[in-house]
C-alpha cells in the first residue's frame, strides 16, 4: 500500500496563509514564521506526477536540514529547526524570483541544449568540443525565473535579470557569491562521500530586517545531480553514460514514456510497483548523499504525526 502524503491540510495556530509548492507545503505564521512541509509528490519536467512516492517528502527534508547546518557557516540560511523528519522550520523571508543554478558539469538540460547545437546558455558561452558529463572549466551559474504552480522555470541572463529589475544588481552579486561558495562546499562535502556534484540550484531570500539567506533546500536529490567519483574518469574516456544520483531515472522514465511536460502530452500511468521502485531509488540516493543509513519510519498515521510534532514544538518554543 502506498502511504504517502501528497497534501497537507493542517491548522496551524497563528496561520496566515498556506502556499503549495510543487513538492513543500508552506505555512506562514503571523510571528514571521515559516513552517516548511516537504510531502511525498514528486515533479519532473515542472510537473508534478500523479502519485506519491513513500518517504521522499522525509528523505528531502532531512538530506537539505543535514547540508543547512554543514553550510551555515559560510552562508547564511532561513533554518531554525526540523521538529519532524518531513518539516523545516524557520524566518519568514521574501524570495528572490529567479532560482541560482549552478552547473559544475555538462548535464541534464545543458547538455540537451548543447546537443541542439547551443553553445550560450542564459548568456553564458560554453566551450566547444565538449562532451556529455565533461566538467566546465570552471563552474557556470544559469539562472532561471521562478515558475508559479504548473508552469515551467525558465532560463534568463544575469543581465537580463539586473535589467529587467527582477533582482537589484547589489543583490544578485550576493546570490552570486553565495551561490559560488554553497557549490564549492557541496562539492568539497560530495568528494568525501565518493560523489561528485554535477549541478545544483539554491533560492535565496530577505528576512525582515533586509538580511539575504538561502532558503527552501540545499544538495537533495531533487534540487540537485550526483556522479559517482568513481570511474567517472573512465567513462568519460570511453564515452560511456555515467552512474547518476539524482531524479534523473525517473526524467528518463518519463522520455521514453513520451513524457516531457510539453503541451498534449499525457503523464504515463505509475503502476505501485514502480512507485516502489522510485522510494527504494530515493533512499539509495538519501543513503549516499547523507552517508548514513536512511531509517523508515512508521507512516501509517503521517498526517497526524507531523501536526502534533508541529504543534507541539511551536507551544514549547513559541507559545503558540
Amino acid at each position: 500500500m502506498n502511504n504517502s502524503i501528497i497534501e497537507t491540510n493542517f491548522n496551524i495556530p497563528n496561520q496566515t496563509k498556506v502556499y503549495k509548492g510543487k513538492v513543500r507545503d508552506v505555512y506562514t505564521l503571523r510571528n514571521d514564521l515559516v513552517v516548511m512541509v516537504a510531502s511525498d509528490r514528486v515533479s519532473a519536467f515542472d510537473v508534478v506526477m500523479p502519485k506519491g512516492i513513500p518517504y521522499k517528502g522525509q528523505i528531502l527534508n532531512q538530506i537539505a536540514v543535514q547540508m543547512m547546518n554543514l553550510t551555515s557557516g559560510i552562508v547564511p540560511n532561513w533554518l531554525i529547526s526540523s521538529p519532524d523528519p518531513n518539516v523545516s522550520i524557520g524566518h519568514l523571508c521574501e524570495p528572490f524570483k529567479v532560482e541560482m543554478v549552478i552547473r559544475g558539469y555538462l548535464s541534464g538540460h545543458a547538455a540537451r541544449e548543447y546537443k541542439k547545437g547551443k553553445r550560450l546558455l542564459c548568456g553564458v558561452k560554453m566551450p566547444e568540443e565538449m562532451i556529455e558529463n565533461d566538467k566546465f572549466p570552471t563552474p557556470i551559474i544559469t539562472p532561471a525565473t521562478k515558475a508559479e504552480f504548473g508552469n515551467h522555470d525558465e532560463d534568463i541572463s544575469k543581465e537580463e535579470i539586473i535589467t529587467r529589475n527582477i533582482v537589484p544588481k547589489k543583490d544578485y552579486e550576493v546570490l552570486e557569491s553565495y551561490t559560488k561558495k554553497l557549490f564549492d562546499k557541496g562539492s568539497e562535502i560530495a568528494k568525501e562521500r565518493g560523489l561528485i556534484l554535477v549541478d545544483t540550484k539554491y533560492e535565496f531570500g530577505k528576512t525582515k530586517q533586509g538580511k539575504i539567506v538561502l532558503i527552501d533546500e540545499i544538495h537533495t536529490p531533487d534540487s540537485s545531480r550526483y556522479f559517482y567519483l568513481k570511474g567517472y574518469n573512465e567513462r568519460q574516456k570511453n564515452k560511456e553514460p555515467q552512474k547518476q544520483l539524482s531524479k534523473e531515472f525517473l526524467r528518463q522514465w518519463l522520455i521514453s514514456n513520451n513524457f516531457q511536460g510539453l503541451k498534449g502530452q499525457v503523464v504515463p500511468y505509475m503502476s505501485e510497483e514502480y512507485v516502489s521502485t522510485v522510494s527504494s531509488r530515493y533512499i539509495e540516493l538519501y543513503e549516499n548523499i547523507a552517508a548514513k543509513k536512511f531509517i523508515k519510519l512508521d507512516n501509517t498515521n503521517l498526517e497526524n504525526r507531523i501536526e502534533n510534532n508541529i504543534n507541539n514544538y511551536l507551544e514549547t518554543n513559541f507559545g503558540n
